[in-house]
Protein backbone atom coordinates (compact mmCIF):
# COMPACT_ATOMS: atom_id res chain seq x y z
CA UNK A 1 0.00 0.00 0.00
CA UNK A 2 1.21 3.20 -0.86
CA UNK A 3 0.52 7.19 0.46
CA UNK A 4 -1.51 8.29 -2.25
CA UNK A 5 -3.97 5.22 -1.49
CA UNK A 6 -4.59 5.50 1.75
CA UNK A 7 -4.85 9.57 1.51
CA UNK A 8 -7.85 9.30 -1.59
CA UNK A 9 -9.50 6.51 0.55
CA UNK A 10 -9.43 8.62 3.95
CA UNK A 11 -10.58 11.77 1.84
CA UNK A 12 -13.57 10.07 0.84
CA UNK A 13 -14.56 8.44 3.85
CA UNK A 14 -14.41 11.59 5.93
CA UNK A 15 -16.19 13.45 3.01
CA UNK A 16 -18.39 10.83 3.02
CA UNK A 17 -19.06 10.86 6.82
CA UNK A 18 -19.57 15.05 6.82
CA UNK A 19 -22.19 14.82 4.21
CA UNK A 20 -24.48 11.63 4.80
CA UNK A 21 -24.00 10.92 8.63
CA UNK A 22 -23.46 14.92 10.44
CA UNK A 23 -26.32 15.96 7.98
CA UNK A 24 -28.63 13.30 9.06
CA UNK A 25 -27.59 14.13 12.77
CA UNK A 26 -28.62 17.78 12.44
CA UNK A 27 -31.39 17.01 11.13
CA UNK A 28 -32.31 14.34 13.33
CA UNK A 29 -31.90 16.59 16.50
CA UNK A 30 -33.67 19.45 15.07
CA UNK A 31 -30.97 22.29 13.87
CA UNK A 32 -32.93 25.66 13.89
CA UNK A 33 -31.25 28.80 12.92
CA UNK A 34 -34.55 30.91 14.15
CA UNK A 35 -33.60 29.85 17.83
CA UNK A 36 -31.07 32.43 19.36
CA UNK A 37 -27.87 30.91 20.52
CA UNK A 38 -26.51 31.75 23.92
CA UNK A 39 -23.66 33.85 22.48
CA UNK A 40 -26.56 36.10 21.15
CA UNK A 41 -28.82 35.64 24.05
CA UNK A 42 -26.36 36.24 26.75
CA UNK A 43 -23.38 38.23 24.81
CA UNK A 44 -21.29 39.17 28.17
CA UNK A 45 -17.81 39.96 26.59
CA UNK A 46 -15.92 37.54 27.96
CA UNK A 47 -17.17 33.94 27.65
CA UNK A 48 -20.16 34.58 25.40
CA UNK A 49 -19.27 36.34 22.30
CA UNK A 50 -20.95 35.62 19.17
CA UNK A 51 -18.67 35.10 16.23
CA UNK A 52 -18.53 33.97 12.61
CA UNK A 53 -18.25 30.77 12.17
CA UNK A 54 -14.67 30.26 10.53
CA UNK A 55 -12.94 31.96 13.60
CA UNK A 56 -14.58 29.56 16.20
CA UNK A 57 -13.85 26.90 14.22
CA UNK A 58 -10.28 27.83 14.00
CA UNK A 59 -10.81 28.15 18.20
CA UNK A 60 -12.29 24.46 18.15
CA UNK A 61 -10.00 23.14 15.49
CA UNK A 62 -6.78 24.12 17.18
CA UNK A 63 -7.66 23.74 20.47
CA UNK A 64 -9.01 19.80 20.08
CA UNK A 65 -6.27 19.03 17.98
CA UNK A 66 -2.95 19.13 20.70
CA UNK A 67 -0.39 16.87 19.76
CA UNK A 68 -2.49 14.03 20.47
CA UNK A 69 -3.02 13.36 16.58
CA UNK A 70 0.16 13.16 16.21
CA UNK A 71 1.43 11.25 19.00
CA UNK A 72 -0.87 8.28 19.15
CA UNK A 73 -1.35 7.17 15.62
CA UNK A 74 2.75 7.28 15.27
CA UNK A 75 2.90 5.28 19.15
CA UNK A 76 -0.19 2.67 18.07
CA UNK A 77 1.56 2.19 14.49
CA UNK A 78 3.60 -1.00 16.58
CA UNK A 79 -0.08 -2.68 15.76
CA UNK A 80 0.45 -2.03 11.60
CA UNK A 81 -1.50 0.58 10.01
CA UNK A 82 -4.40 -1.21 9.05
CA UNK A 83 -6.21 -1.16 12.35
CA UNK A 84 -4.68 2.65 12.85
CA UNK A 85 -6.51 3.78 9.61
CA UNK A 86 -9.35 1.62 10.18
CA UNK A 87 -10.34 2.90 14.01
CA UNK A 88 -9.12 6.70 13.04
CA UNK A 89 -11.76 6.76 10.19
CA UNK A 90 -14.68 4.51 11.81
CA UNK A 91 -13.84 5.89 15.50
CA UNK A 92 -13.54 9.76 14.28
CA UNK A 93 -17.09 9.28 11.59
CA UNK A 94 -19.24 7.22 14.42
CA UNK A 95 -17.85 8.26 18.00
CA UNK A 96 -15.57 11.36 18.05
CA UNK A 97 -17.55 13.69 15.52
CA UNK A 98 -20.72 12.25 17.50
CA UNK A 99 -19.59 13.34 20.61
CA UNK A 100 -17.98 16.26 19.36
CA UNK A 101 -21.59 17.50 17.85
CA UNK A 102 -23.83 16.29 20.35
CA UNK A 103 -21.53 18.17 23.00
CA UNK A 104 -21.73 21.50 21.12
CA UNK A 105 -25.91 20.63 20.51
CA UNK A 106 -26.55 20.20 23.96
CA UNK A 107 -24.71 22.92 25.82
CA UNK A 108 -26.02 25.45 22.95
CA UNK A 109 -29.53 23.92 23.62
CA UNK A 110 -28.95 24.75 27.69
CA UNK A 111 -27.58 28.29 27.37
CA UNK A 112 -24.12 27.45 26.82
CA UNK A 113 -23.70 25.46 29.99
CA UNK A 114 -21.38 22.87 30.46
CA UNK A 115 -21.35 18.62 30.58
CA UNK A 116 -21.63 19.08 34.13
CA UNK A 117 -24.39 21.36 34.15
CA UNK A 118 -26.04 19.38 31.80
CA UNK A 119 -25.72 16.11 34.03
CA UNK A 120 -26.67 18.77 37.49
CA UNK A 121 -29.75 19.24 35.22
CA UNK A 122 -30.91 16.04 34.30
CA UNK A 123 -28.83 13.42 36.67
CA UNK A 124 -28.41 15.54 39.77
CA UNK A 125 -26.01 17.84 41.78
CA UNK A 126 -23.98 14.52 43.24
CA UNK A 127 -23.72 13.33 39.14
CA UNK A 128 -22.75 17.09 37.94
CA UNK A 129 -19.98 17.36 41.28
CA UNK A 130 -18.27 13.73 40.73
CA UNK A 131 -18.01 14.54 37.15
CA UNK A 132 -16.59 18.03 37.07
CA UNK A 133 -14.10 16.39 40.14
CA UNK A 134 -13.24 14.03 36.98
CA UNK A 135 -12.67 17.21 34.73
CA UNK A 136 -10.47 18.80 37.17
CA UNK A 137 -8.36 15.55 37.49
CA UNK A 138 -8.49 15.15 34.01
CA UNK A 139 -7.33 18.76 33.40
CA UNK A 140 -4.66 18.61 35.35
CA UNK A 141 -2.80 15.25 33.53
CA UNK A 142 -3.55 17.35 30.42
CA UNK A 143 -1.58 20.55 31.13
CA UNK A 144 0.98 18.31 32.93
CA UNK A 145 1.44 16.74 29.70
CA UNK A 146 1.12 19.65 27.19
CA UNK A 147 3.17 21.72 29.32
CA UNK A 148 5.92 19.29 29.06
CA UNK A 149 5.69 18.80 25.39
CA UNK A 150 5.51 22.58 24.39
CA UNK A 151 8.67 23.32 26.73
CA UNK A 152 10.49 20.63 24.99
CA UNK A 153 9.46 22.19 21.84
CA UNK A 154 10.59 25.83 22.82
CA UNK A 155 13.59 24.98 24.48
CA UNK A 156 17.25 23.75 23.91
CA UNK A 157 19.01 20.81 26.02
CA UNK A 158 22.43 19.00 25.60
CA UNK A 159 20.06 15.81 25.23
CA UNK A 160 18.40 17.40 21.90
CA UNK A 161 20.61 17.33 18.47
CA UNK A 162 22.08 20.59 16.99
CA UNK A 163 18.87 20.48 14.32
CA UNK A 164 16.42 20.28 16.56
CA UNK A 165 17.85 22.99 19.48
CA UNK A 166 18.36 25.42 16.21
CA UNK A 167 14.57 24.79 15.12
CA UNK A 168 13.27 24.67 18.83
CA UNK A 169 14.57 28.71 19.02
CA UNK A 170 13.19 29.88 16.03
CA UNK A 171 9.77 27.67 17.19
CA UNK A 172 9.65 29.80 20.40
CA UNK A 173 10.17 33.21 18.99
CA UNK A 174 7.48 32.81 16.53
CA UNK A 175 4.94 31.31 18.98
CA UNK A 176 5.95 34.37 20.68
CA UNK A 177 5.35 36.73 18.09
CA UNK A 178 2.01 35.19 17.83
CA UNK A 179 0.78 35.73 20.89
CA UNK A 180 1.50 39.14 21.11
CA UNK A 181 -0.16 39.66 16.87
CA UNK A 182 -2.66 37.68 18.24
CA UNK A 183 -3.41 40.35 21.23
CA UNK A 184 -3.41 43.39 18.41
CA UNK A 185 -5.52 41.04 15.64
CA UNK A 186 -8.27 40.50 18.62
CA UNK A 187 -8.47 44.26 19.62
CA UNK A 188 -8.30 45.09 15.75
CA UNK A 189 -11.48 42.56 15.63
CA UNK A 190 -13.27 43.98 18.63
CA UNK A 191 -12.90 47.87 17.83
CA UNK A 192 -12.80 47.45 13.86
CA UNK A 193 -15.53 45.42 12.17
CA UNK A 194 -13.97 43.67 9.13
CA UNK A 195 -14.98 41.25 7.28
CA UNK A 196 -14.02 37.96 6.20
CA UNK A 197 -11.82 38.80 3.07
CA UNK A 198 -9.84 41.39 5.59
CA UNK A 199 -9.69 38.94 8.35
CA UNK A 200 -8.00 36.33 5.69
CA UNK A 201 -5.47 38.90 4.66
CA UNK A 202 -4.22 40.33 7.66
CA UNK A 203 -4.31 36.82 9.22
CA UNK A 204 -1.99 35.28 6.58
CA UNK A 205 0.38 39.07 6.53
CA UNK A 206 1.07 38.65 10.76
CA UNK A 207 1.58 34.41 9.96
CA UNK A 208 4.19 35.35 7.23
CA UNK A 209 5.82 38.32 9.43
CA UNK A 210 5.86 36.12 12.80
CA UNK A 211 7.46 32.83 10.68
CA UNK A 212 9.91 35.01 8.90
CA UNK A 213 11.21 36.86 12.12
CA UNK A 214 11.03 33.93 14.11
CA UNK A 215 13.04 31.88 11.73
CA UNK A 216 15.44 34.50 10.81
CA UNK A 217 16.20 36.11 14.16
CA UNK A 218 16.18 33.02 16.70
CA UNK A 219 17.09 35.09 19.82
CA UNK A 220 15.81 32.83 22.58
CA UNK A 221 17.90 30.49 23.44
CA UNK A 222 16.40 29.38 27.10
CA UNK A 223 16.61 26.05 28.45
CA UNK A 224 13.63 23.70 28.65
CA UNK A 225 13.52 24.25 32.42
CA UNK A 226 12.92 28.18 31.92
CA UNK A 227 10.15 27.41 29.25
CA UNK A 228 8.12 25.08 31.37
CA UNK A 229 8.46 28.13 34.10
CA UNK A 230 7.23 30.59 31.30
CA UNK A 231 4.68 28.44 29.54
CA UNK A 232 3.01 28.54 33.20
CA UNK A 233 2.91 32.15 33.47
CA UNK A 234 1.49 32.37 29.72
CA UNK A 235 -1.28 29.28 30.56
CA UNK A 236 -2.43 31.22 33.74
CA UNK A 237 -3.11 34.62 31.92
CA UNK A 238 -4.33 33.41 29.00
CA UNK A 239 -6.53 31.26 31.48
CA UNK A 240 -8.92 34.28 32.77
CA UNK A 241 -8.29 36.91 30.04
CA UNK A 242 -11.23 37.66 27.72
CA UNK A 243 -11.93 34.86 24.91
CA UNK A 244 -11.97 37.99 22.33
CA UNK A 245 -8.83 39.33 23.69
CA UNK A 246 -6.65 36.08 23.00
CA UNK A 247 -8.01 32.65 22.66
CA UNK A 248 -9.84 33.70 19.42
CA UNK A 249 -7.61 35.95 17.31
CA UNK A 250 -4.93 33.61 18.56
CA UNK A 251 -6.78 30.04 17.61
CA UNK A 252 -7.68 31.93 14.41
CA UNK A 253 -3.89 32.88 13.41
CA UNK A 254 -2.98 29.85 14.49
CA UNK A 255 -5.78 27.81 12.40
CA UNK A 256 -4.15 29.21 9.13
CA UNK A 257 -0.94 27.44 10.08
CA UNK A 258 -2.29 24.08 11.07
CA UNK A 259 -4.43 23.99 8.20
CA UNK A 260 -1.16 25.04 5.77
CA UNK A 261 0.72 22.54 7.04
CA UNK A 262 -1.93 19.99 6.73
CA UNK A 263 -2.43 20.90 3.35
CA UNK A 264 1.15 20.95 2.58
CA UNK A 265 1.36 17.09 3.68
CA UNK A 266 -1.19 16.12 1.84
CA UNK A 267 0.34 17.66 -1.38
CA UNK A 268 3.79 16.77 -0.01
CA UNK A 269 1.70 12.82 0.07
CA UNK A 270 0.46 13.23 -3.19
CA UNK A 271 3.92 14.18 -4.72
CA UNK A 272 5.94 11.70 -3.35
CA UNK A 273 3.96 9.08 -3.05
CA UNK A 274 5.73 7.44 -0.12
CA UNK A 275 5.50 3.61 0.55
CA UNK A 276 4.20 1.91 3.80
CA UNK A 277 7.10 0.88 5.27
CA UNK A 278 5.57 -1.14 8.05
CA UNK A 279 3.16 -4.23 7.86
CA UNK A 280 -0.37 -3.79 7.74
CA UNK A 281 -0.98 -5.97 10.98
CA UNK A 282 1.61 -7.28 13.40
CA UNK A 283 -0.58 -9.10 15.64
CA UNK A 284 -3.09 -9.10 18.73
CA UNK A 285 -0.01 -8.57 20.88
CA UNK A 286 3.27 -6.34 20.44
CA UNK A 287 5.43 -4.76 22.61
CA UNK A 288 3.29 -1.43 23.23
CA UNK A 289 0.55 -4.36 24.64
CA UNK A 290 -2.43 -6.14 22.99
CA UNK A 291 -5.02 -4.68 20.48
CA UNK A 292 -7.81 -4.30 22.89
CA UNK A 293 -7.77 -2.00 24.70
CA UNK A 294 -4.49 -0.45 23.82
CA UNK A 295 -5.03 0.54 20.10
CA UNK A 296 -7.75 2.55 21.05
CA UNK A 297 -6.71 4.48 24.02
CA UNK A 298 -2.75 5.30 22.09
CA UNK A 299 -4.75 6.81 18.90
CA UNK A 300 -6.82 9.00 21.36
CA UNK A 301 -7.63 12.45 19.55
CA UNK A 302 -7.16 10.59 15.93
CA UNK A 303 -10.60 9.26 16.58
CA UNK A 304 -12.28 10.49 19.80
CA UNK A 305 -11.27 12.42 22.29
CA UNK A 306 -13.23 13.06 25.67
CA UNK A 307 -11.46 16.87 25.91
CA UNK A 308 -12.97 17.74 22.59
CA UNK A 309 -16.78 17.68 25.03
CA UNK A 310 -15.07 20.45 27.21
CA UNK A 311 -13.74 22.71 23.84
CA UNK A 312 -17.41 22.05 22.66
CA UNK A 313 -19.26 22.76 25.42
CA UNK A 314 -16.96 25.16 27.86
CA UNK A 315 -15.66 27.34 25.52
CA UNK A 316 -16.86 26.69 21.67
CA UNK A 317 -20.59 26.39 22.14
CA UNK A 318 -20.26 30.15 23.73
CA UNK A 319 -19.40 31.88 20.77
CA UNK A 320 -21.57 30.04 17.94
CA UNK A 321 -23.62 32.70 16.14
CA UNK A 322 -26.49 30.18 14.76
CA UNK A 323 -27.14 26.83 15.17
CA UNK A 324 -26.32 25.81 11.36
CA UNK A 325 -22.65 26.68 12.19
CA UNK A 326 -22.16 23.58 15.17
CA UNK A 327 -22.14 20.76 12.62
CA UNK A 328 -18.93 22.59 10.87
CA UNK A 329 -17.65 23.88 13.80
CA UNK A 330 -17.37 20.58 16.05
CA UNK A 331 -18.82 17.27 13.76
CA UNK A 332 -16.11 19.03 10.55
CA UNK A 333 -13.33 19.90 12.92
CA UNK A 334 -13.06 16.23 14.19
CA UNK A 335 -12.92 14.85 10.56
CA UNK A 336 -10.02 17.16 9.85
CA UNK A 337 -7.75 15.82 12.93
CA UNK A 338 -8.60 12.52 11.89
CA UNK A 339 -7.63 13.06 8.75
CA UNK A 340 -4.22 14.48 10.56
CA UNK A 341 -4.04 11.72 12.25
CA UNK A 342 -4.26 9.32 8.78
CA UNK A 343 -1.37 11.90 7.69
CA UNK A 344 0.91 11.10 10.95
CA UNK A 345 0.43 7.33 9.86
CA UNK A 346 1.42 7.91 6.57
CA UNK A 347 4.57 9.71 8.25
CA UNK A 348 5.50 7.11 10.31
CA UNK A 349 5.14 4.31 8.10
CA UNK A 350 7.17 6.34 5.20
CA UNK A 351 10.24 6.25 7.34
CA UNK A 352 9.66 2.99 9.22
CA UNK A 353 13.22 1.08 9.28
CA UNK A 354 12.76 -2.73 8.78
CA UNK A 355 9.55 -2.44 9.32
CA UNK A 356 9.21 -1.06 12.13
CA UNK A 357 8.45 2.18 14.00
CA UNK A 358 11.75 4.43 14.04
CA UNK A 359 13.88 5.78 17.00
CA UNK A 360 12.93 9.07 18.04
CA UNK A 361 9.79 11.02 19.82
CA UNK A 362 6.65 11.04 17.50
CA UNK A 363 6.94 15.09 17.17
CA UNK A 364 10.19 14.67 15.50
CA UNK A 365 9.40 11.53 13.48
CA UNK A 366 6.49 13.40 12.26
CA UNK A 367 8.70 16.62 11.48
CA UNK A 368 11.29 14.73 9.36
CA UNK A 369 8.55 12.56 7.62
CA UNK A 370 6.75 15.84 6.53
CA UNK A 371 10.02 17.52 5.94
CA UNK A 372 11.03 14.93 3.32
CA UNK A 373 7.59 14.81 1.58
CA UNK A 374 8.01 18.49 0.84
CA UNK A 375 11.26 18.23 -0.12
CA UNK A 376 10.35 17.11 -2.92
CA UNK A 377 8.69 20.21 -3.99
CA UNK A 378 11.73 22.15 -3.41
CA UNK A 379 11.26 23.72 -0.06
CA UNK A 380 14.58 22.96 2.08
CA UNK A 381 14.56 19.85 4.29
CA UNK A 382 15.67 22.50 6.92
CA UNK A 383 13.08 24.94 6.59
CA UNK A 384 10.08 22.46 6.41
CA UNK A 385 11.47 20.59 9.27
CA UNK A 386 10.84 24.24 11.44
CA UNK A 387 7.73 25.26 9.61
CA UNK A 388 6.64 21.61 10.71
CA UNK A 389 7.81 21.74 14.26
CA UNK A 390 6.09 25.38 14.84
CA UNK A 391 2.63 24.16 14.11
CA UNK A 392 3.31 20.91 15.97
CA UNK A 393 4.28 22.97 19.09
CA UNK A 394 1.20 25.41 17.97
CA UNK A 395 -1.24 22.72 18.56
CA UNK A 396 0.28 21.83 21.63
CA UNK A 397 0.47 25.37 22.50
CA UNK A 398 -3.23 25.92 21.88
CA UNK A 399 -4.49 22.75 23.73
CA UNK A 400 -2.74 23.96 26.68
CA UNK A 401 -4.60 27.69 27.63
CA UNK A 402 -8.17 26.09 26.49
CA UNK A 403 -7.70 23.22 28.50
CA UNK A 404 -6.42 25.26 31.57
CA UNK A 405 -9.87 27.71 31.24
CA UNK A 406 -11.85 24.13 31.13
CA UNK A 407 -10.27 23.25 34.34
CA UNK A 408 -11.02 27.05 35.90
CA UNK A 409 -14.43 26.85 34.66
CA UNK A 410 -14.93 22.86 36.03
CA UNK A 411 -13.54 24.09 39.16
CA UNK A 412 -15.67 27.32 39.64
CA UNK A 413 -18.86 25.14 38.34
CA UNK A 414 -17.95 22.23 41.35
CA UNK A 415 -18.85 25.08 43.95
CA UNK A 416 -21.78 26.98 42.05
CA UNK A 417 -25.43 25.05 41.55
CA UNK A 418 -27.68 26.76 39.16
CA UNK A 419 -29.44 28.49 41.39
CA UNK A 420 -27.12 30.25 43.23
CA UNK A 421 -26.39 34.06 42.61
CA UNK A 422 -23.12 35.91 42.64
CA UNK A 423 -24.41 38.07 44.71
CA UNK A 424 -25.63 36.34 47.42
CA UNK A 425 -22.61 33.70 47.70
CA UNK A 426 -21.18 33.03 50.66
CA UNK A 427 -17.24 34.59 51.13
CA UNK A 428 -15.56 31.09 50.90
CA UNK A 429 -17.49 30.16 47.15
CA UNK A 430 -16.59 33.36 46.24
CA UNK A 431 -12.81 32.69 47.27
CA UNK A 432 -13.01 29.64 45.33
CA UNK A 433 -14.84 30.63 42.20
CA UNK A 434 -12.42 33.40 41.61
CA UNK A 435 -11.28 32.85 38.07
CA UNK A 436 -7.71 33.44 39.38
CA UNK A 437 -7.98 31.68 42.61
CA UNK A 438 -9.82 28.80 40.70
CA UNK A 439 -6.90 28.54 37.91
CA UNK A 440 -3.96 28.39 40.16
CA UNK A 441 -5.47 25.65 41.66
CA UNK A 442 -5.38 23.79 38.65
CA UNK A 443 -1.88 25.04 37.74
CA UNK A 444 0.24 23.97 40.73
CA UNK A 445 -0.37 20.43 40.80
CA UNK A 446 0.26 20.15 36.68
CA UNK A 447 3.05 21.76 37.51
CA UNK A 448 4.49 18.97 39.83
CA UNK A 449 3.16 16.73 37.76
CA UNK A 450 4.81 17.94 34.15
CA UNK A 451 8.37 17.14 36.02
CA UNK A 452 7.35 14.09 35.47
CA UNK A 453 7.60 14.28 31.75
CA UNK A 454 4.88 13.74 29.24
CA UNK A 455 6.20 10.07 28.42
CA UNK A 456 5.51 8.67 32.33
CA UNK A 457 1.55 10.33 32.09
CA UNK A 458 0.90 9.41 28.66
CA UNK A 459 -0.80 6.31 28.87
CA UNK A 460 -2.73 7.44 31.56
CA UNK A 461 -3.73 10.69 29.47
CA UNK A 462 -5.00 8.82 26.85
CA UNK A 463 -6.96 6.06 28.99
CA UNK A 464 -8.08 8.98 30.97
CA UNK A 465 -9.34 11.05 27.97
CA UNK A 466 -11.09 8.66 26.43
CA UNK A 467 -13.07 7.63 29.91
CA UNK A 468 -13.92 11.37 29.35
CA UNK A 469 -15.66 10.41 26.02
CA UNK A 470 -18.06 7.96 27.88
CA UNK A 471 -19.33 10.98 30.45
CA UNK A 472 -20.11 12.96 27.91
CA UNK A 473 -21.94 10.55 25.76
CA UNK A 474 -23.80 9.57 28.90
CA UNK A 475 -24.65 12.72 29.61
CA UNK A 476 -26.30 13.64 26.03
CA UNK A 477 -27.75 10.86 25.53
CA UNK A 478 -29.72 11.67 28.98
CA UNK A 479 -30.35 14.98 27.83
CA UNK A 480 -31.77 13.95 24.40
CA UNK A 481 -34.18 11.52 25.98
CA UNK A 482 -35.72 14.31 28.21
CA UNK A 483 -35.41 16.75 25.02
CA UNK A 484 -37.79 13.77 23.13
CA UNK A 485 -35.03 13.32 20.86
CA UNK A 486 -33.33 10.19 19.03
CA UNK A 487 -30.22 9.42 21.49
CA UNK A 488 -29.90 5.69 19.54
CA UNK A 489 -26.75 6.64 17.95
CA UNK A 490 -25.07 7.36 21.17
CA UNK A 491 -25.37 3.81 22.88
CA UNK A 492 -23.12 1.95 21.22
CA UNK A 493 -19.79 4.48 21.29
CA UNK A 494 -21.07 4.96 25.17
CA UNK A 495 -20.45 1.27 25.94
CA UNK A 496 -17.74 0.38 23.36
CA UNK A 497 -15.70 3.57 24.78
CA UNK A 498 -16.35 2.54 28.71
CA UNK A 499 -15.36 -1.48 28.07
CA UNK A 500 -12.19 -0.11 26.21
CA UNK A 501 -11.22 2.79 28.95
CA UNK A 502 -12.27 1.08 31.89
CA UNK A 503 -10.22 -2.16 31.34
CA UNK A 504 -7.51 0.11 30.07
CA UNK A 505 -7.10 2.05 33.59
CA UNK A 506 -7.43 -1.27 35.03
CA UNK A 507 -4.66 -2.99 33.52
CA UNK A 508 -2.65 0.48 33.58
CA UNK A 509 -3.03 0.03 37.85
CA UNK A 510 -1.99 -3.91 37.81
CA UNK A 511 0.88 -3.10 35.72
CA UNK A 512 1.76 -0.51 38.13
CA UNK A 513 1.50 -2.58 41.13
CA UNK A 514 2.79 -5.49 39.52
CA UNK A 515 6.16 -3.58 38.65
CA UNK A 516 6.31 -0.73 41.28
CA UNK A 517 10.01 0.41 41.29
CA UNK A 518 11.22 -1.94 38.30
CA UNK A 519 10.38 0.04 35.13
CA UNK A 520 12.77 3.46 33.88
CA UNK A 521 9.19 5.25 34.95
CA UNK A 522 9.89 6.88 38.23
CA UNK A 523 7.99 5.54 41.63
CA UNK A 524 6.82 8.78 41.87
CA UNK A 525 5.38 8.33 38.41
CA UNK A 526 4.04 5.46 39.14
CA UNK A 527 2.35 6.07 42.46
CA UNK A 528 0.89 8.95 40.44
CA UNK A 529 -0.85 6.94 37.97
CA UNK A 530 -1.99 4.32 40.43
CA UNK A 531 -3.80 7.13 42.54
CA UNK A 532 -5.19 8.98 39.78
CA UNK A 533 -6.22 6.16 37.37
CA UNK A 534 -8.37 4.66 40.71
CA UNK A 535 -9.73 8.31 41.20
CA UNK A 536 -10.76 8.17 37.81
CA UNK A 537 -12.33 4.83 37.44
CA UNK A 538 -14.03 5.73 40.72
CA UNK A 539 -15.89 8.52 39.72
CA UNK A 540 -16.28 7.83 36.23
CA UNK A 541 -18.23 4.41 36.78
CA UNK A 542 -20.45 6.18 39.95
CA UNK A 543 -21.42 8.94 36.50
CA UNK A 544 -22.08 6.25 34.51
CA UNK A 545 -24.73 4.09 36.94
CA UNK A 546 -26.26 7.52 37.78
CA UNK A 547 -26.67 8.41 33.77
CA UNK A 548 -27.62 4.89 33.03
CA UNK A 549 -30.88 4.80 35.59
CA UNK A 550 -31.67 7.67 34.13
CA UNK A 551 -31.43 6.52 30.71
CA UNK A 552 -32.87 3.18 30.99
CA UNK A 553 -35.01 3.93 33.49
CA UNK A 554 -38.75 5.23 33.80
CA UNK A 555 -39.62 8.31 31.95
CA UNK A 556 -39.86 10.86 34.50
CA UNK A 557 -42.47 13.98 34.23
CA UNK A 558 -41.10 17.35 32.81
CA UNK A 559 -39.33 17.86 29.35
CA UNK A 560 -35.60 19.15 28.44
CA UNK A 561 -35.16 22.19 26.54
CA UNK A 562 -35.38 21.26 23.67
Amino acid sequence: MNGITIMIIAIIALVAGYVFYGRYLARKWGVDNNKKTPAVEINDGIDYVPTKKQVVFGHQFASIAGAGPINGPIQAAYFGWLPVLLWCLLGGIFIGAVQDFSSMYASVRNKGRSIGIIIENYVGKTGKRLFLLFVYFFSILVVAAFSDIVAKSFGISPDFTDQVNYANTQVALTSMLFIMAAVGFGFLNKYVKLNTASNTAISIVLLVICVAVGCLFPILKLSVNTWMILVFIYILIASVTPVWALLQPRDYLNSYLLIFMIAAAVIGIFVDNPPMQLPAFTGFTTQAGTLFPILFVTVACGAVSGFHSLVSSETASKQVEKESDMLPISYGAMLVESLLGVIALIAVGSVAVNGEVPQGTPQVIFANAVSGFLSKLGIPSDVSFTLISLAVSAFALTSLDSVARVGRLSFQELFLDKEDEDANLPQWKKILTNRWVATIIVLVPSFALAKVGYQEIWALFGSANQLLSVLALAAVAVYLKRARKSNKMMLFPMFFMLAVTVFALLQLIFNNIMNFGQTAVSTFGQTMQIILALILVALAIIVVIACCRKLFGKEEEGKARA
